[in-house]
């Protein structure tokens, strides 16, 4: 093997590395909340990124890219969080092309209860994880990251999807 193919296998090996963790996580997760707040994984995400916002919603493109899922995966999910009595859309009263998303309070009461599942089964699963001597290196790493703050967590920062409704939003009154 040639110097370029062992930079590829490094890299591969570490791409297969970070999928094993997140995939040991992501089931943690998924398991503790199907159990405890009949909530999946990114059903908890959604309503986390939209939580993180200052106003509580996003335009549905923004909440797409902050929980890396395509317009349309994002819609049909926003739509299924809708019928739960979760979320609601409005369109902004300003660009009548643009669909806000918002928690309801069923919903913050729901990302309320289920945030401590979440937070718990992360940390046990990080720990479970850091047992691994396979894996307790990128354990470690993610430990060693530095705080983000809570407005670009989601991947909106006070210029993005967040912050207070447009001026005269019919909905501001919700």
């Amino acid at each position: 093997m040639g110097i370029a193919d062992d930079a590829a296998e490094v890299r591969a090996q570490g791409w297969r590395t970070l999928a094993a963790l997140h995939g040991r996580i992501e089931d943690a997760l998924e398991k503790a909340l199907q159990r405890a707040h009949d909530l999946s994984v990114v059903e908890y995400t959604v309503l986390d990124a939209l939580g993180r916002q200052d106003g509580w919603h996003m335009r549905m493109q923004q909440l797409a890219r902050a929980v890396v899922l395509s317009q349309s995966a994002t819609t049909r999910l926003v739509t299924r969080l809708e019928d739960r009595g979760l979320l609601a859309r409005y369109l902004c009263d300003t660009d009548r092309r643009g669909i806000y998303t918002e928690v309801t309070e069923a919903g913050r009461a729901l990302l309320e209860a289920a945030r401590p599942t979440h937070d718990d089964a992360l940390a046990r699963a990080l720990a479970d994880a850091a047992d691994l001597p396979e894996l307790a290196p990128l354990v470690d790493a993610l430990a060693a990251l530095p705080a983000v703050p809570a407005a670009s967590a989601s991947g909106a920062g006070a210029s993005g999807a967040g912050g207070s409704r447009p001026a005269g939003d019919p909905a501001a009154a919700r």
